[in-house]
Parts: C-alpha cells; structure tokens; sequence
C-alpha cells in the first residue's frame, strides 16, 4: 500500500517525491524476472509481457522508466509529451478523493518537451516491458496548426517508443476535445502513417456520444491507426458530489462509465485492431473482465497512486489464478472470450 503520509502532502510534492524514490530504485541492481508464459502475448508484432501496462500521465517526462520497469509493468506509456516544453495550468490543479479512490485533475501536458524526453528514453538500459509514447498538443498551438505540432512531436520520438499514441481527449488543454473529428483523426493518422510503421494508437474520451465516438474511431482506423485505448478521464462531474468544476475525473469514479464506452468501442471494433481498456481498474478481477470484454491489454493510473507498488505484481498474479479457474492456458486465450460466444 502507498504510505499514509504521502497523501498528507500536497498531491504534486508527494508525485516529486515519489520520482526521487523512483529514480533511485531504478539505479539499484535488479535482476530481471522471466515473465509467466501465461501472460505473455504478441501483438503487433510487439512482445508483452503481461497485460498491465501503466496509463500516461505518471511519467511524464521518462525520468522513472527504470524504477516503473522493476515494478512489473508489462507496459509504461510516457507523457503526454508536447513539442515544445510547457509548464501546464495553474497550480493547485490535482485533487484527491480519499474516500472514493479517486482523483480531479486539471494539469494540461504540463512537460519539458519532447526532445528532453527523447534524450532520456534513447540512453534506458534494455528492459523487459513496452514503452508507449504519448503525443498532445501544445496549448498555445492553434488547432488549425494543431496537426504540425503532433507531426513535429512524432518525428522527434520516432526512434523510441514501441507504440505511439495521439491524445485528442485530453479535457485539460482548451478546445483539444474538439479535433475529436472525422476529419482531424483521418488527416493525423494518415500523416502519422507514412512517416512509421510502428503502432499508431488514439485514446478516446467517456464523454463523447456514442455514434460519434464510433465514427471518429472507425475513421481513424481507416487511415492507419493500429489500436484504441479507452479511456481519458471524464468531465462528468454528476459522479462525484463535491467535484470541482475542471479536471478530468479519473479512479473507481471512472469505472462505470469508462466500462460501458469500452463496451460499446470492443463490440464495434474487436478483431478489427487492438484495444486497450483503462479507467477505473484496480484489481484482477476487474482487468481480467475487460481483456474478456476484448482488451489485450489493460492500463492503471489511480489505483497505482493509491494501492501503491505492489499492485501491478499482485494484479498478474491473480490473473494467472483466473485463468486457472477458467481453464485457460494464456491471457491470449481470454482476450474478448466475452465478444466470441
């Protein structure tokens, strides 16, 4: 479990002092666990080695890589990462709800920019886990030249991240929400496509409506885009009384409602390309009904700050005994079990 004394501090000093412990635990000598077998997969052409993978937000400059890597993650997505560097909005801008697991914040790809980052992830030692980059926009970029920023932060990080991913849905950086389009998502992954084939992925937020969040994801496979991830953090302050006005709600508030879009995205598009589940996901019971639902892999962030280190080993632990229960040799076995009957 994190330590009590942690949540005593002011969110964002307890998130430094974490990456000071991080850093150094990263430096420690570590010997590499083989992976279970059973929850290993392909995909993409990419070697995962267990279906829990860490959401962006956390790292958000890859200065903790290392130390994350240690802690089991089978995936560590770095950023949002900008173009340029930025230092997000105002402060306080990150809220705690104890009591309901769950978290407000309002931080606005507030990061040292892209090519420090780049910097950081050319020098890692080899680990054993994928490293996911993603891509925003920087907020005093027009959106009419929001898809240049996007190209320069891509081509700057071609040579680092396993799987990119373009971060539309932000609900922190004014107006970002709205190149949630057809046109924007066809027009950015198909200049993303010709400049990599590596896999292209978008997240998409809770709060759009249904058949739009449809249309949008469908365009961008279309034009080149390899997977989904869903999904961002919700401004649908109804769920959490009390809530502030701005932020994205993320944690066991999330949970609900981040299921039921992910719902809707794997019954559209499972088997068409690889889906991600995130949003409210804090124990193997939870991350193994969405790789049923057709997640090949699953991402934490809330439950992570909370729960603290352990969790992720003990969530892949217990995702073994389920499949166990199940019958089930492998998670590949178990992805979209749920889509196929």
């Amino acid at each position: 479990m994190t330590p009590k004394w942690l949540f005593a501090l002011e969110a964002e000093r307890a998130h430094a002092l974490v990456e000071c412990g991080l850093k150094i635990w990263g430096k420690l000598p570590h010997g590499f666990r083989l992976p279970n077998p059973a929850l290993a997969q392909e995909i993409l052409g990419l070697s995962l080695p267990n279906p829990i993978g860490l959401a962006a937000g956390f790292d958000k400059n890859a200065t903790m890589v290392v130390g994350l890597s240690h802690l089991g993650f089978g995936a560590i997505e770095v950023g949002t990462l900008t173009s340029k560097a930025q230092p997000g909005n105002p402060k306080p801008r990150v809220f705690r709800y104890i009591d309901k697991q769950s978290l407000q914040n309002s931080m606005g790809f507030n990061n040292a920019g892209i090519k420090k980052a780049v910097q950081r992830l050319e020098n890692l030692p080899p680990l054993p886990c994928l490293i996911g980059v993603n891509l925003g926009k920087n907020k005093d970029t027009p959106l009419a030249e929001a898809l240049s920023d996007y190209e320069k932060a891509l081509e700057a990080s071609l040579g680092v991240g396993d799987y990119y991913v373009f971060n539309l849905s932000s609900p922190n950086t004014p107006n970002l929400r709205d190149l949630q389009n057809e046109d924007f998502v066809s027009e950015l992954f198909s200049m993303a496509k010709e400049r990599t084939h590596k896999p292209l992925f978008l997240k998409v937020a809770p709060d759009m409506p249904r058949d739009a969040l449809l249309v949008v994801c469908e365009r961008a496979i279309k034009a080149g885009a390899k997977g989904l991830i869903a999904t961002n953090t919700t401004i649908d302050y109804s769920l959490l009384p009390g809530a502030r006005t701005s932020g994205g709600l993320s944690g066991r508030v999330l949970h609900d409602k981040a299921k039921a879009v992910f719902a809707e995205v794997a019954e559209a598009f499972f088997g068409k390309v690889i889906l991600v589940a995130v949003g409210g996901i804090s124990d193997a019971k939870e991350a193994y009904e969405r790789i049923k639902m057709g997640a090949s892999f699953v991402q934490i962030f809330t439950s992570f700050i909370y729960q603290g280190p352990a969790i992720c080993r003990q969530i892949n632990q217990d995702i073994v005994k389920l499949l166990q229960q199940d019958g089930l040799s492998s998670v590949h076995e178990a992805v979209g079990i749920g889509q196929k009957r």
